[in-house]
C-alpha cells in the first residue's frame, strides 16, 4: 500500500530490510498491537544514519574513561573486569548503518519492545506474573543502508544515556587487543540451512556476543564460562531469511523483504480457508457442514468450528459423545476409526510469515490443532527452541505450546459433503 505521497513520487517508497515476528503469536498480541509493543516489527531505512562502531579503547579509571562513560552524547560500552579495572569503548557515528534495538525496557532507546511469550495465552495478564528472563536491553541490529542492505546482530542494548555497562557475564580481551563480552542469558541465533523454503532444514544454535562474534552454546544460559568460538564461514552474526533469534523468554523470526515477497500474503490464506469452506466439509457423524471461522475470530470457538481427533486426523464437528471418562475427559474415541485420543478444535494459522510455502491448510500442529500446510508443519516440528535455561523443545509458531505425539503434527482427514 502506498500512501498518497508516495503514489505521486514513487522513489520515496522507503525500503524496508526486514521484519523481526515473535513466535507464539497468531498475526497479532492478545490484547492487540500496540506502539512498539506488537507481534511483529518491520525495520525500515532510516530517514537518517543512526549506526555506530567502535573507536577509542580507554582502560579507567582514567578522566577520559570516567568523561566516555558520564558523556550523554556518545555511545559506550564498559567491561568491568575488577573493582580497579574497568575498560570502556568509546563508539563513534557511522554514516553507512541504521541501528535497531530490541528489549524488554519500554525506554525510548529501544525500537521493539518483546516481553516473555507464554504458550497459548490469550491475554497479556497471563504474561504478566512471570519473573522476565529477557533482558531490558537484549540486543541490537545493525543493517547496511545500500544495497544488499546487509543485517547484523550483536548482543546488548545501548540504555537511555547511550551505555551498555557489562557487569556480571563473561567478558574477555581478544587475540587483537579489543573487548568483547556475552550478556547474562544470552542472545542465541540459529539459521536455517537452504534458506526459508520448502527444503529448509535446521541450522545450529550459537550464541553472538556483544561484539557480534560466534560461540558455540554455554552450558547452561547464564553459566560464567563462555562455549568456543566457531570460525566456520557460513557461521556468522550475519541474519538471513528464516534466522531465529533466542532472547530467553521469547524467539523471534528474521524474515528479509525478499523472502517476505515470497511468501503468502493473508489475502491467500484468506482465499485458502474460503477454499476449504466452499468445498462444504461434513461433520461425518452429524452430518453438519464446517467452516473454519474468518482470521478475525481465531479465539472464538464457532459453532460450525471444525474439530481433530488428534491420533487419526479425523475432522468432526463439536459433539459431546465419546468421553473416555477414566481418563480424566481429555481424551476421547474416534467414531470413525475408534482411536483414542485428544480431541480439539482446529484454527486457521494466520501469521503468514512463519509459513515457508503457499500450500492448501492440510495438516495440524498437535496439540493445539493449528492448520498449516505441509511442509510448514514438517519444517517447525524439526526445530528444537530453546526453553527455560537449559532445554529445547519444537513448538507450534502459532501459539508456542510444545509439540506432542509422533511427529508433531497430523494429516487432516476431512469428509466432503455427501450430495
Amino acid at each position: 500500500m502506498f500512501s498518497p505521497d508516495q503514489e505521486n513520487h514513487p522513489s520515496k517508497a522507503p525500503v524496508k530490510y526486514g521484519e523481526l515476528i515473535v513466535l507464539g503469536y497468531n498475526g497479532s498480541l492478545p490484547n492487540g498491537d500496540r506502539g512498539r509493543r506488537k507481534s511483529r516489527f518491520a525495520l525500515f531505512k532510516r530517514p537518517k544514519a543512526n549506526g555506530v562502531k567502535p573507536s577509542t579503547v580507554h582502560i579507567a579509571c582514567t578522566p577520559q574513561a570516567a568523561k566516555a562513560i558520564s558523556n550523554k552524547d556518545q555511545h559506550s560500552i564498559s567491561y568491568t573486569l575488577s573493582r580497579a579495572q574497568t575498560v570502556v569503548v568509546e563508539y563513534t557515528h557511522d554514516s553507512n548503518t541504521d541501528m535497531f534495538q530490541i528489549g524488554r525496557s519500554t525506554e525510548s532507546p529501544i525500537d521493539f519492545v518483546v516481553t516473555d511469550t507464554v504458550p497459548g495465552s490469550q491475554s497479556n495478564s497471563d504474561t504478566q506474573s512471570v519473573q522476565s528472563t529477557i533482558s531490558r536491553f537484549a540486543c541490537r541490529i545493525i543493517c547496511e543502508r545500500n544495497p544488499p542492505f546487509t543485517a547484523r546482530i550483536y548482543a546488548a542494548g545501548f540504555d537511555s544515556s547511550k551505555n551498555i555497562f557489562l557487569g556480571k557475564a563473561a567478558k574477555w580481551k581478544t587475540s587483537d587487543g579489543q573487548m568483547d563480552g556475552l550478556t547474562t542469558n544470552g542472545v542465541l541465533v540459529m539459521h536455517p540451512r537452504n534458506g526459508f523454503t520448502e527444503d529448509s532444514k535446521p541450522g545450529v544454535w550459537r550464541e553472538i556476543s556483544v561484539c557480534g562474534n560466534v560461540f558455540s552454546l554455554r552450558e547452561t544460559r547464564s553459566a560464567q564460562q563462555r562455549g568456543k568460538m566457531v570460525r566456520v564461514e557460513n557461521e556468522t552474526n550475519q541474519l538471513q531469511d528464516g534466522s531465529l533469534i533466542d532472547l530467553c523468554g521469547a524467539t523471534l523470526l528474521w524474515r528479509t523483504a525478499e523472502g517476505l515477497s515470497r511468501t503468502p500474503t493473508v489475502k491467500h490464506l484468506e482465499a485458502l480457508r474460503q477454499e476449504i469452506n466452499a468445498a462444504r466439509p461434513q461433520c461425518p457423524v452429524g452430518f453438519n457442514t464446517l467452516a473454519f471461522p474468518s482470521m478475525k475470530r481465531k479465539d472464538v470457538v464457532d459453532e460450525k468450528q471444525p474439530w481433530v481427533y488428534l491420533n487419526c486426523g479425523h475432522v468432526h464437528g463439536y459433539h459431546n459423545w465419546g468421553n473416555k471418562e477414566e481418563r480424566d475427559g481429555k481424551d476421547r474415541e474416534c467414531p470413525m476409526c475408534r482411536s483414542v485420543g485428544p480431541y480439539v478444535p482446529l484454527w486457521l494459522g494466520c501469521e503468514a510469515g512463519f509459513y515457508v510455502d503457499a500450500g492448501p491448510p492440510t495438516h495440524a500442529f498437535s496439540p493445539c490443532g493449528h492448520v498449516c500446510s505441509e511442509k510448514t508443519t514438517a519444517y517447525w516440528s524439526q526445530i528444537p527452541l530453546p526453553h527455560g535455561t537449559h532445554t529445547f523443545h519444537a513448538a507450534c509458531p502459532f501459539c508456542a505450546h510444545q509439540l506432542a505425539g509422533e511427529q508433531g503434527y497430523i494429516r487432516l482427514i476431512f469428509q466432503g459433503p455427501l450430495d
